[in-house]
């Protein structure tokens, strides 16, 4: 609780000093994760999602529900919830940080950057650097990174009896489109 406290007094104190020009909002987007193991492929998408990226002082932060994320068979679904994030009981992740790199947002153009900061899953906080590409075209952001994630980092427990059905790391697709926030 006391983390989406903090992302929500981060994204107010984002607006509220002034920077509503230089303010964007995710419009659309799209976070998912992979998993490959010898039994089955895991693979969920999840685009209930909200996010901000502040051009003036490289603020970037997301949050997504964790029951947000959506799989091909209904029961990995359950036990993604139930036994694995424990959905009812750590409801979103989100990232919280600022990107690195030089990124001129008055231009066209593809740039490479890295986001340093938080990364909360399962309720424990990782310090990440993250790479990425910011492409700003007509006005518009779009963002996209993929990383890996260690289970283990976030105290997600694999159940003995499926340790070989589970990857121990996960694979993250993020793939964000942005507008000025009006």
């Amino acid at each position: 609780m006391m983390k989406k406290v903090t992302f929500l007094i981060l994204l107010i104190s984002i607006v509220s000093i002034g920077y509503s020009q230089n303010l964007y909002k995710a419009t659309s987007g799209e976070i998912s994760f992979f998993s490959e193991t010898p039994m089955e492929n895991i693979d969920a998408v999840n685009k209930n999602l909200k996010a901000l990226i502040n051009t003036k002082n490289g603020d970037v932060a997301f949050i997504v529900t964790n029951i947000g994320f959506k799989f091909e068979k209904p029961l990995m679904e359950e036990h993604f919830n139930e036994n694995y994030m424990e959905s009812d009981k750590y409801k979103s992740s989100m990232f919280k940080g600022k990107i690195v790199g030089n990124v001129d947002f008055t231009k066209d153009g593809t740039y490479p950057v890295k986001a340093k900061g938080t990364l909360n899953i399962h309720g424990v906080d990782k310090k990440r650097e993250i790479d990425g590409e910011l492409t700003i075209q007509e006005g518009k952001i779009s963002m996209t990174s993929e990383f890996e994630v260690n289970l283990k980092d976030h105290k997600i427990k694999i159940p003995k009896l499926v340790v070989k059905n589970i990857s121990e790391t996960v694979k993250v697709t993020v793939n964000l489109n942005f507008e000025l926030k009006k």
